[in-house]
C-alpha cells in the first residue's frame, strides 16, 4: 500500500475510532428542557498549508513532530501537557485545545478537538505531516478542517478563516526555522 493511501486509511480509521468513542461516551438522550446544540447547516472549511524545509523528513519530524511540540511552534505561553494516553500514540490527549490524536503515521498525526459542554461542535480536525521531497529536503504540510457555520455571517466566517490561516502559516514558518536549526522570534503579542 502506498504511503499516501496508508495515511488516508489510518486517518479514516482514527476518525472512526474517535466518533465511536465519542458515541460510547455520549450521555443518554436529553430530557425535555435540556439544551442540545446541533449545527443545522454546517459550512466546512479546509485549509491546506505547506512549506519546504532544507532538512530530511526524519530530522524535521524529530524536531517538530512530538505531540507537545505544538506549544513551541505555536508559541503557547501556557505550554502543553499530556493528560491522557501515551505521548504520540492514537488516543493521547494534550491540554492544547483538549486535542486527541485520532491517527498517525511515521511522519504525521491527525487530531481532533473534543466536544465541549454548551458549545456547538465545529468538528475541528488537523493533520501535521512531514513529507520527503529529496534526500535532503522535505515539506511540512498542515491541514485543518472545521465548521464555521455558527459564526454570525459570511464576513465573520472569512475573518475567522483568514485569522486561522495567518496563525498556522506563522506556525509553519516557526517549524521551518526550528527544523533548520534557527531560533524563534518572540511571539507577536510579546513584541
Amino acid at each position: 500500500m502506498g504511503a499516501k493511501i496508508r495515511h488516508l486509511v489510518l486517518c479514516a480509521l482514527g476518525i472512526i475510532a474517535f466518533v465511536t468513542s465519542a458515541a460510547a461516551q455520549a450521555p443518554a438522550a436529553s430530557a425535555p428542557g435540556d439544551s442540545v446544540i446541533v449545527v443545522e447547516k454546517p459550512t466546512y472549511v479546509t485549509l491546506n498549508l505547506e512549506t519546504t524545509v532544507n532538512r530530511p523528513a526524519a530530522e524535521v519530524w524529530k524536531r517538530v513532530g512530538k505531540w507537545c511540540d505544538v506549544s513551541e511552534w505555536l508559541q503557547i505561553a501556557a505550554g502543553c501537557k499530556i493528560t491522557s494516553g501515551k505521548d504520540g500514540e492514537v488516543g493521547a490527549v494534550r491540554t492544547v485545545g483538549s486535542e486527541v490524536i485520532v491517527a498517525r503515521t511515521e511522519f504525521s498525526y491527525t487530531y481532533a478537538q473534543t466536544p465541549r459542554v454548551g458549545r456547538p461542535y465545529n468538528l475541528y480536525h488537523g493533520t501535521l505531516e512531514v513529507r520527503p521531497v529529496t534526500p535532503t529536503t522535505s515539506k511540512i504540510l498542515y491541514t485543518l478542517l472545521f465548521d464555521n457555520s455558527m459564526l454570525a455571517d459570511d464576513a465573520a466566517r472569512e475573518k475567522d478563516k483568514a485569522g486561522r490561516t495567518a496563525t498556522f502559516n506563522r506556525a509553519l514558518a516557526n517549524m521551518k526555522t526550528l527544523a533548520e536549526g534557527g531560533m524563534l522570534a518572540p511571539p507577536p503579542s510579546a513584541r
